[in-house]
């Protein structure tokens, strides 16, 4: 894809000049990101601990990257150390850390982005309790964002490229609904507004930081000029086996969707508020092809729609021993809902994505693993 000239474009030309090479029949002219090998490569991985990070780490480690990652604690960098030893080959300085206690204090980066190659970021501020959207929400992701840009932008400038976790969040119009007859693709950007993000509900706001977060590293690139360009991740449900330090108590916000169709908890499937999922080994792909790939681009990381009916009937033919305990899918109907687009990422990827059976059965029994270890 080719970039477009700094400091020019608005976001209706970012939107043509993304979507327009989707079809291109022409090689884009390439960036060259770096001349070392992978091996000689070190990424710093934001956020290492967490659910989709765990992936990303996979992917950079099987790829034969070495990985900075930055966690909260030093006994959070020694879970991660144990989830991910098999990967190492015996070479334990090919993971290494850095402390961050807080992705959005000022300087929170300076010192991890110091000798990288390049840079995955996918942490986010953690917020216990929201008050206030713009101080509790609004204000973290964007400052989230931002620090590890300008932190790399001062102090790693032979940094080239910095994928960025974005979300489906960033790509749908909430007051749209189930949207029948509607296809989102990267094209697509949340509507929403700074005021009504201040003023909205929680999804409405937790939707509104994803946006504005994602925008700021647009802005980021297009106003100050470095050395590096962005490619962002958005994807929408995130499922898949668990390989992070994960417990039963404390499960990241797709795994308990899942599980809760599982434990007996739910009487019915239920509406699902968002039809759309990605793999989260999948997403950990994307990020290292990103990271690769000859231009920045934003990419829609999905296999494409699915229904909670559909996701308890895959557990309950994976699970026997749970069936009992999972809704009858019967008991809640299909409805027509948007469609997805993922052709960005099939072309300029080259991904091939993990279908729902796999993805649900694979899930399903990564989280009965944990209930049995619990038990």
């Amino acid at each position: 894809m080719i970039k477009a000239p700094k400091g020019i474009y608005d976001w209706e030309q970012l939107h043509f000049i993304q979507t327009s090479f989707q079809h291109r029949d022409h090689n884009p002219i390439p960036i060259i990101l770096t001349n070392k090998t992978k091996s000689s490569q070190l990424i710093l991985l934001t956020g290492a601990s967490g659910f989709v990070a765990a992936h990303v780490l996979n992917s950079l480690l099987q790829h034969g990257y070495k990985v900075r990652g930055t966690v909260r604690s030093e006994a959070t960098a020694d879970k991660v150390r144990k989830t991910h030893s098999h990967l190492l080959n015996g070479v334990d300085s090919r993971l290494t850390f850095s402390i961050v206690h807080d992705v959005a204090a000022p300087g929170a980066f300076d010192e991890a982005v110091k000798g990288v190659d390049g840079v995955i970021h996918t942490a986010s501020p953690f917020v216990m309790q929201v008050e206030d959207n713009e101080r509790d929400l609004l204000d973290p992701a964007i400052k989230g964002t931002t620090s590890i840009l300008q932190a790399v932008e001062k102090y790693a400038p032979q940094v080239k490229r910095i994928v960025i976790t974005s979300s489906f969040a960033a790509i749908v119009d909430p007051t749209q609904g189930a949207r029948p007859g509607y296809t989102y693709s990267e094209k697509d950007w949340n509507p929403v507004t700074y005021e009504q993000a201040k003023s909205g509900d929680g999804s409405t706001a937790y939707c509104a930081s994803k946006t504005f977060a994602e925008k700021a590293a647009w802005d980021f690139v297009k106003d100050k000029k470095p050395n590096f360009d962005v490619a962002t991740i958005c994807p929408p449900m995130i499922y898949g086996p668990l390989d992070h330090d994960a417990s039963l108590d404390h499960l990241n916000t797709s795994s308990a969707d899942i599980y809760r169709m599982m434990n007996g908890s739910q009487k019915e499937p239920g509406p699902t508020a968002f039809p759309a999922f990605a793999d989260v080994r999948d997403v950990g792909e994307a990020h290292v092809k990103a990271y690769e790939n000859p231009q920045g681009s934003r990419y829609f990381i999905t296999t494409g729609n699915f229904q909670y009916p559909d996701v308890c009937e895959i557990i309950r033919k994976a699970l026997p021993s749970y069936a009992s305990k999972v809704p009858e899918p019967s008991l809640t109907e299909k409805v027509e809902t948007f469609k997805v687009n993922n052709e960005h990422a099939r072309t300029d990827l080259g991904m091939h994505f993990t279908p729902l059976d796999q993805t649900i059965s694979d899930t399903a029994k990564s989280l009965a693993r944990l209930h049995e270890a619990k038990a």
